[in-house]
Formats: C-alpha cells, structure tokens, sequence
C-alpha cells in the first residue's frame, strides 16, 4: 500500500523547515542539485550555502519544500500545478528578471514596458497590455515578496534575485488563500532568512558587455550573523549598473548610443528574534532603486522622424536601423521602492499562529517623449488650424510626465494546524488600504506664446495642454479558510474558500486643451462575495499521484477615465464614448493533473490540463483617435496543457524539459454601429480571436553536465534553450481594419502616405550556455546569453493608435560575461 502523504514528515531546524530523508530519497550524485524538474527542482538533504551553488557531492536529493497552501509540504505534494526555481538554476540559466524567469517557467508569460513595468499572464488569462495611463486597472497575477504581496497592475516590481531561496509560480487562480490579485496564479518570491546556525555570507562581482550595446558590472553581497542563540541579523546588499543598447536619433541628425542604460541598487535587512520557545519575530526593511536613462523601445514609424531624411520622394519614410529609435528629448523611468514588515509566528502545541504587518512606500516616474502624439494633434489640418500649425510648434519637443505616490498597509493574520494528523486546515483573515494618486502633464513649452491660444485652466499651468489629477483609496477585507482530510492513505480531499469585500473611492481631475474638462468628479465601486476551490489527490502508487481541482477567481472591476473628447473622432465618439465603468472579472477554473516519479528516483514527469471560462475579461483598448483607453467587458475561455520532465541520465549528466500548449479566445463579439449603420467590430474582440499576450506555445530546455576535474575542483557547463510562441499585444492587433497599415496624418503639408508593419509578435528562440569551476568557497563562471543574438519582439509600443509612432519592446541583445563568486 502506499505510504500516507503524512509519512513525508518534515522537521524544524534553526528557526528554518529543512527536509527529511523519506523513503522516495536516493542516493546520487549532489552535484545534480540544479533541478529533477524544469521548475520543480529537488531540494537536498543538506542546506545549500549562500549565494545559491551546489554543495559538495554526496547529498540525497530531495523534493524541495514550498509554502504554497501557506503551510510547508513537499512541493510534489502540492495538489496542483506549480512550479519552483531555486537560486543555484536561476543563475544557471542567467535568469536576472521576471522576464527571464517566465521563460524558464511554461505556462508564464511576461509583456515587457521597461524595468519596473512587467505585468504578468498566467495561462493565457490576460486581457492585453495595460498602459501607463490605467492606474484603475487591477492586476490578474499577485505577486508576493515572501508573505507581503508587492504586485500593482501594471508596475510590478522589477526585484534583484540575489540571495533568494526559491521563485515559486502557483498556476490557476489561487483567490482561496491570495485574494483577488491572483485571478489565474501567483507568483511568490522567498527570500533566504536570517539563521541562528552560524555565521555566513557570500560576495558576487560581475562584468558584462552587449552586443553593439554598452557594458555593465554589478556587485552584491549577503551577510547572516548570529546575535546570540536565540537571535540573528541577515542584510543584503546590491547595486547593478545596466548596459544600454538601444541608440537615440535626435532631431539634428546626431544619434546618442545606448540611451537605456540605469542602474538598480538595494539593500535587505531582517532580523530573527526568538524571545521564547516556538516563537519568532522577524522585522524587514527592503529598498530598492531603479533609474533608467530610456526605454528598449525599437522604432519602426514615428510621424516627426521624416524630417530627418533629406530626400525628393515625398513618400519616403525613415528607415530605423535595429535596436534604434527617434526621441526628441531624454527618456526617463525612476522608481523608489521601500517595503518594512514584521513577521510573528508562535508554533503551539497543536497549531502555529502567523501574523504578518506590512508597509509600502513607493514613488514612481516615468518620462517619455509626447512629440510624437502632440505633434500628430498640433500639426494636423483642421484641429488648430485649417492647414494644422507650423512646424515651429508641431515639432516641439513635449514630455510626457507619468507619477504614481502609492501608500500601502495590509494586515494578515492567520492560524493553522501543525500536527501530523489527517486533517490539515488554516483560517485567516486579510486587511489592506491602498492609498495612490496617479498624476499625468504634458508640458509643451512655447505653444501659447507661438500660437497665441490660452492654454492655462484651473489646474492646468501655462503650455501644460493635458493635466490628470487622481487619487484613490481601496480598501479590501478578507476572510479565508482551507483544509486537507486524508480519507485513506491513498485519497485526499481540499476544500477552501474566501469571502472578500473591496471598496474603491478614486476623484477625476482632468484639464487642458487635449482634456474633456473635469474637476473634482468623484466615482466609487465596490463588491463582495466568495470564491471557493476544491482538490481531490489519489496516491495510485508511491510514485504517482493524480490530482483535480475547480477553483474561482476574481478580479474587481473598476471606472473608466474620460475620453478625451477634443481629440476624438465622432465615430470614435460613438464607439468607445457611454462606457463610464467596467464590470467584475470571475474565472472557473478545472484542472486535472498527474504528477509521477520513475527510474528509481532519477526521473520526474508532472503532467497538467485546464479549462477556464471567463466571464467579463476587462479587456484594454485604445479609443481611436481620442489618445484614451477604455477598458471592456468580453467573455472568453482558455484550455491547454503542462508537461514538465526532468531525467539524470548519469551522475554528471542531468536533463530537463518543459512545454506548455494554451488556446486561449474570445467567445464573444463586441461591436458597434458605424457612420453608415453597418456594424463593425471593436478593437479585436470577436468570437474566436486570440486572446493578447499569450503565446500557444511555449518549450524550454536545460542540459547540466558537472564532471570533477581535479581535487575538490569542479568543472560544469549549463546550456538552456527557451522557444516562445508568436503573440498580440492587444486584442486590436488582430483586426486587420485597424492594425497594420497606418495612414500618416499629414502634418506640415506632407502628403497622407501609408506604412504598414506586421503587429502579431513572431516567435523567438534564446539559448543561454553558462561554464565555469567550483570549489566549496568560490566559483568562477563564463557566460553567453542570447547567443544568437535574437532580437525578439516583446510587446507592440503605440502612439495615438498607431497614428504618431509604432514600434517594438526588444529583448537584451548577444551578452557576454564573467561572474565571481565567493563563500565564507
């Protein structure tokens, strides 16, 4: 008979789970720790040192623990589809980003604005690229920073991997235990936390250069200190000068090389006090800064950048070479992320109580060049002037400035079993108040002394010809509870399910020319309900488990900004004007799965197929010629499939591979009545089409072959190759009406030619090599990432609906580097 998931028994250790040895463990190679899976990597029976490299040979690999039902278990014993990527692949596979860690997990998908601007899709449950200017729009994916959710729709927090333990990613909604940011997964990153074992610590130094690009170096360094036996301080500290590689025409002619460089620099700093047996207090304080000097936006079209090409075609446009762009001004993107919590948890005799306090403090700015987009309104006939203004003043260079002050505080509390019965259970409840304001100007200086217009407003400045003003205040409550019974040793049951009230309060400030004026409107929505989840596990045999879920969740709605009414079109008055709100997001989601161990403990293969029906997926799009955003409600499913298989072909030798298929559509049309009564689609969503950002297909990789090549001396190599399947990037993308051959505005006179451009994103294939020696104190390590130098497409970048500028967020060209690490 199988033995009974409670056999897989875990123990307490320093104030920190480790694994015990159980009877699936074997013994191999321990230079093998990099993964059994491609995601679901083992743990070891011994504690990896800081800094995330194997330890010496001789361990029992382990499937490693997670916390992903907010209570420690083996992560082949989570009843559902996750996945977790220890420290040590992480930089096997030159993950540095979210965006290279989604690569490395199928199923994941990121769409790239820049540093600091990555939101994320799970499953093919996304709605399109949410741009700067939606700050109501809520995010489908929660992220959390250990127990401290950091996820904000659009400005998901671009966090330095150093000293991590692991990156777990929950697939399909987890709103039993998460809440409503976590409509269709989560994504938890754990951090490595202070230990009352011993003193330990690593330093890392690296170089990197790019291909055509610049080159950057980082530095880090992570320090564990014991107090004294009941107490320990961990800080870690880090500071990355990014290599830009995207080079800037200026309007003169001259071109500036590798404008989106930055940097990120940071600290961590917590520390474990244990006042009494069973109880510990860990105090955190996070900061991180990122400053970038432009965007890894590739241009295509811009409607100023003609004006460049002395030429006696009239038709001809410029001709953009790779990774390069036209800006009138210097870009910008700043964000000053601080993040304090305190972690309580009292392990009882018969349960642990668990209380986390959070407070976030961030400070966001992002500077773009508007030319483009003023340009196409000033210097169009007819808007200002029969034949639009000079070029005096549609030329002028015009920053756009983006700023978001967001205050956040979120209680949870929670109690949970901890004893080694049948049944596993955990009851909470959750708090938070989010406190943003979200503010937008568009300086255009010279333009009311060139023109002699008035422009001031009541809140807008002098030549400020757009000006938003809006604050919000979103308060959510929640209670929550889920347990595990073990019918039989074979058979389990889960059963959860949360009940959440949220209330948003936000007020409309709009002004200046290009605005539908609007001062002090205050608008309000709010919801409540439930979402449940239930999980049936079958043991069939040792090594196979079988599982089944059906889950909810939910995504709050919210209000929709004002159509810029003196920019639109009537058609576009008609199309996207009357939608003043936008309604709840529920998804039911079913899932079965399978998860099977083979070849003596050498080889792993977890299988997954789902099937979610989503009702009123909130869905962006751009509003025509009003330079606005409306967001929509359209019902759609999504259906595929994982499979993740990882097999140690020798001692040395380890493989892995991992795939994904998600057919994710629409299953309704939306559409409007046009100037001539016909109906027409809007903005791509139509019975059938794709769903944006989500590619069919996705495949990933890994050979890790480590071979001793003198005493105590360890040689490895890490090869990685990552397929991502062809995607949009708004549902509008599909519609062939709309999307791919843009009519130039005929500014200054020029005559109203036509470009076209292909807006679905092709696939792109990466492959990332890693080399290097070891020994127990340092390591030395070569690498290539994008050895063939891909220039994959990201995200589709627009202006104006295409009218003023369109282009393509690109990945990091061909890099080369060395990194050095030592352990103490």
């Amino acid at each position: 008979m199988p033995p009974s998931r409670r056999s897989r028994a875990t123990k307490k250790t320093g104030g920190a789970f480790m694994p015990m040895v159980t009877t699936r463990g074997r013994l191999v190679r321990g230079t093998a720790v990099l993964a059994l899976m491609a995601g679901a990597p083992p743990a070891l029976a011994q504690s990896a040192p800081p800094g995330g490299s194997p330890p010496p040979q001789g361990g029992f690999i382990e499937e490693i623990l997670v916390t992903a039902r907010k209570r420690e278990e083996t992560l082949q014993d989570v009843p559902f589809s996750i996945n977790a990527l220890g420290q040590a692949q992480l930089r096997a596979r030159g993950a540095e980003t979210l965006e290279d860690v989604s690569r490395n997990v199928v199923g994941l998908t990121i769409e790239n604005l820049g540093p600091g601007q990555s939101q994320v899709a799970v499953r093919g449950i996304s709605a399109g690229q949410i741009v700067r200017d939606q700050p109501g729009v809520k995010e489908q994916v929660g992220v959390y920073l250990d127990e401290s959710v950091i996820s904000l729709s659009l400005f998901t927090p671009d966090l330095d991997l150093f000293d991590l333990n692991r990156v777990e990613v929950l697939r399909g909604p987890q709103g039993t235990l998460y809440g409503s940011g976590s409509l269709s997964g989560t994504i938890r990153y754990i951090t490595n936390r202070p230990t009352t074992e011993q003193v330990e610590g690593t330093a890392e130094a690296g170089i990197e250069t790019l291909k055509d690009g610049g080159t950057g170096w980082s530095a880090r360094g992570a320090v564990n200190v014991p107090l004294a036996e009941k107490a320990a301080f961990r800080a870690v500290g880090y500071y990355t000068d990014y290599a830009g590689f995207v080079d800037a025409v200026r309007p003169d002619g001259s071109i500036d090389k590798n404008v989106n460089d930055g940097t990120r620099k940071g600290f961590r700093l917590s520390a474990l006090v244990e006042p009494t047996e069973g109880l510990s207090v860990v105090p955190r304080v996070i900061y991180q800064k990122i400053e970038t000097n432009g965007f890894n936006r590739e241009d295509v079209f811009n409607i100023l950048a003609n004006d460049l090409t002395p030429t006696t075609d009239p038709q001809r446009l410029y001709r953009f070479d790779e990774r390069q762009q036209f800006t009138q001004l210097e870009e910008q993107f700043e964000d000053d992320f601080l993040l304090a919590d305190l972690t309580l948890e009292w392990e009882l005799d018969a349960v642990t109580l668990t209380s986390i306090t959070t407070y976030t403090d961030r400070d966001l700015l992002v500077v773009r060049d508007a030319s483009p987009l003023t340009g196409s309104i000033t210097g169009q006939p007819g808007s200002f002037a029969p034949g639009g203004l000079p070029r005096s003043v549609y030329s002028i260079a015009t920053p756009l400035n983006d700023t978001t002050d967001l205050e956040v505080f979120t209680q949870e509390a929670r109690v949970a079993s901890n004893g080694d019965g049948p049944f596993q259970w955990v009851l909470g409840a959750f708090y938070s108040d989010i406190e943003r304001t979200y503010a937008q100007r568009l300086d255009v200086p010279g333009f009311e002394a060139l023109t002699g217009i008035p422009t001031a407003g009541p809140l807008a400045p002098r030549d400020v010809l757009y000006y938003s003003l809006i604050p919000y205040d979103f308060k959510q409550l929640a209670l929550f509870g889920e347990g595990s019974y073990d019918l039989t040793d074979q058979l389990s049951v889960t059963a959860g399910v949360r009940w959440f009230d949220f209330e948003e309060e936000r007020v409309l400030n709009f002004d200046g020319l290009f605005a539908d004026q609007s001062i002090g409107q205050a608008g309000k929505t709010s919801s409540d309900g439930f979402s449940p989840r239930v999980i049936v596990s079958y043991a069939a045999t040792p090594d196979l488990t079988l599982n089944a879920q059906v889950s909810k969740g939910f995504r709050l709605g919210g209000i929709n900004d004002p159509l810029n009414a003196p920019l639109c079109s009537a058609q576009d008055l008609v199309t996207f004007g009357g939608r003043s709100s936008f309604d709840n997001e529920t998804v039911w989601n079913y899932e079965v799965g399978a998860k099977l161990g083979f070849a003596e403990g050498r080889g792993q293969l977890n299988l997954a197929g789902f099937y979610a029906d989503i009702s009123n997926l909130q869905v962006t799009l751009d509003a025509g010629t009003c330079s606005s955003r409306i967001v929509f409600n359209a019902d759609a499913r999504t259906m595929g499939g994982e499979a993740e298989l990882s097999f140690q072909v020798t001692e040395a030798l380890l493989l892995a591979v991992s795939t994904s298929y998600t057919d994710s559509e629409f299953t309704e049309t939306v559409s409007s009545v046009g100037a001539g009564g016909a109906a027409t689609v809007v903005g791509g969503i139509k019975d059938g089409n794709r769903l944006p950002t989500v590619p069919r297909f996705q495949f990933n990789a890994s050979a890790n072959y480590e071979q001793e090549i003198a005493d105590d001396l360890l040689g490895f190599v890490t090869a990685t190759y990552q397929h991502v399947g062809s995607r949009y990037t708004q549902a509008v993308d599909q519609d062939p009406a709309a999307v791919g051959t843009v009519t130039r505005i005929p500014i200054g006179g020029q005559p109203a030619t036509s470009f076209s451009f292909d807006p679905k994103l092709p696939a792109y294939d990466i492959v990332n090599l890693r080399l290097g020696v070891r020994r127990d104190t340092w390591e030395i390590a070569g690498y290539v990432n994008n050895l063939f130098d891909e220039n994959a497409r990201l995200s589709l970048d627009r202006e104006r609906g295409f009218r003023a500028r369109v282009g393509y967020q690109v990945i990091k060209p061909r890099t080369i580097g060395l990194n050095v690490l030592t352990r103490f």
